[in-house]
């Protein structure tokens, strides 16, 4: 299952990342999600300090009108920085609540190393275990029949060779491929307002209740606030 990268810029309440200089203190932190899920299981590298708590973000104040970056991405735990807090040990989590195990930092080892560079490791070991949360909630997901997977694949695997020859074709060919989708998702979307609570909802769907409610709304072509 591939996943996408991305830099989380997160604030309480709104906002992004051009709101630094009306004063908003925005929260970094390098977040992984894949694309059937979505936020609905945002993962990334969790610290616990040597007491076993998890850490606040570390702020950094840019010096204009109470501005700032505040930084939760594992690598400013070095104990070096404006915090002074140092990681014992790294850990996945995920977005729905999971945690990984953890993986015990060796400051003995790692002395007046970059963090980024010796915690590599580590790291790397949460974003599989992370990769391994994924895919177990795609293995409780609600299972597709065999001829309808292959076929998506297929589907997917023509439309990336005819992107080499005519990349506008592709884009036409994806176009009414979320044509198609909207069409024939209508009626069971309906179906499932009707049948289905939201959350039972979303556990088949592997999604959290706010995006399963916001993809029956789109395909059931209703207001998601209603």
């Amino acid at each position: 299952m591939g996943h996408v990268r991305g830099t989380e810029a997160a604030e309480s309440g709104h906002g992004t990342a051009d709101d630094l200089a009306g004063g908003r203190v925005m929260d970094e932190r390098e977040t992984w999600t894949t694309e059937e899920f979505g936020t609905s299981h945002k993962g990334a590298v969790g610290v616990l300090l040597a007491d076993g708590t998890v850490p606040k973000p570390v702020f950094f104040d840019t010096g204009s009108s109470g501005a700032g970056r505040s930084i939760s991405q594992w690598s400013v735990y070095d104990g070096r920085r404006l915090s002074g807090l140092r990681a014992a040990g790294l850990r996945a989590v995920c977005s729905c609540g999971w945690t990984g195990p953890e993986h015990r930092l060796d400051w003995d080892e790692i002395g007046d190393q970059n963090l980024g560079e010796a915690g590599a490791r580590a790291a790397d070991q949460c974003t599989q275990n992370w990769d391994e949360h994924t895919e177990e909630v795609a293995s409780s997901a609600i299972p597709l029949p065999d001829s309808v997977t292959v076929l998506l694949s297929q589907l997917g695997e023509e439309i990336e060779k005819l992107a080499k020859s005519s990349p506008l074709a592709a884009i036409r060919a994806a176009r009414r491929l979320e044509v198609v989708a909207t069409e024939v998702a209508y009626w069971p979307a309906h179906q499932v307002q009707r049948d289905t609570t939201t959350v039972q909802a979303a556990a088949a769907l592997g999604l959290n209740e706010a995006a399963t409610r916001k993809l029956m709304a789109r395909f059931g072509r209703w207001s998601p606030y209603r």
